[in-house]
């Protein structure tokens, strides 16, 4: 099979999935790399649907990554295709058109991340990456929030974005209401909280959802003032603050850790 060309009409009409608009009209995104296509291919929708529509490749990651395809529906693709497809800056190969993901928040949440208008990609992504690994069950993205289906999302994620539902939420107090109507403790993540995140373990130990703010402003008074409790993390050092995804992996590993002593 001759590989695709860059010029080819599916995959232009797969670059457009670049753009927001059209991945809302069309219900589909591009994973980009190895890890993302692997749990996109490992992915079962509610429905039935398999998430992965089609993979493109090169005939160099195909080969290098048969293992990983299985029986995928693969469409090869020349290099000046493949960097047109993906956004990375050395791209490994592989970039596969996914259906979205039917997400929702789970009957019984023990563990929530709550982003209130994060807007960086790479820190939504990761953010969703460090919830998987310490074993939150959702993420809500609430406010104007970036698209978790951005590809520099989905990238940053590595494949954590198949693992666990990432809900969205337009309004960041529903959110809110709504975790406390699930029985979670909500707890804001604040510089100045009246908490020591050090001094909180049997706080932490309960089911808590942790309400995160904007990279640049974080969370606005009225918004914070709808947690149970603000949680300062100490600063041990002269640094003036921890960023948002370095935040997020402190809390929520400090209550995974909690939990799991408890």
């Amino acid at each position: 099979m001759t590989p695709l060309a860059a010029g080819n009409a599916r995959v232009k009409e797969a670059r457009k999935l670049s753009r927001r608009s059209v991945r809302t009209e069309r219900r589909l995104f591009l994973a980009d790399g190895p890890k993302a296509v692997e749990g996109a291919l490992a992915t079962v929708l509610d429905s039935g649907q398999d998430c992965v529509v089609e993979v493109f490749a090169t005939s160099a990651a195909a080969t290098e990554y048969a293992g990983l395809l299985g029986a995928a529906p693969v469409t090869l693709v020349d290099e000046r295709a493949m960097d047109g497809l993906s956004d990375s800056v050395n791209p490994a190969g592989l970039v596969a058109v996914c259906r979205f993901l039917e997400s929702d928040l789970p009957a019984a949440p023990r563990l929530l991340a709550i982003c209130a208008d994060v807007r960086d990609p790479g820190n939504a992504g990761t953010v969703i990456r460090t919830s998987d690994a310490a074993g939150a069950d959702a993420v809500v993205l609430a406010g104007d929030a970036v698209d978790p289906y951005n590809p520099k999302t989905v990238r940053a994620t590595v494949g954590s974005l198949f693992h666990l539902p990432v809900a969205l939420e337009r309004d960041p107090a529903a959110a809110v209401r709504r975790a406390r109507a699930a029985g979670l403790t909500v707890l804001a993540a604040d510089g100045g909280g009246e908490v020591d995140l050090f001094a909180a373990d049997e706080l932490l130990a309960r089911p808590t959802a942790w309400l995160f703010g904007n990279e640049a402003w974080g969370l606005p008074d009225e918004l914070a003032a709808l947690a149970d409790h603000r949680v300062r993390i100490p600063v041990l050092g002269a640094a003036e603050s921890l960023n948002l995804a370095t935040a997020a992996a402190v809390c929520l590993y400090a209550s995974a850790r909690a939990m799991m002593s408890r």
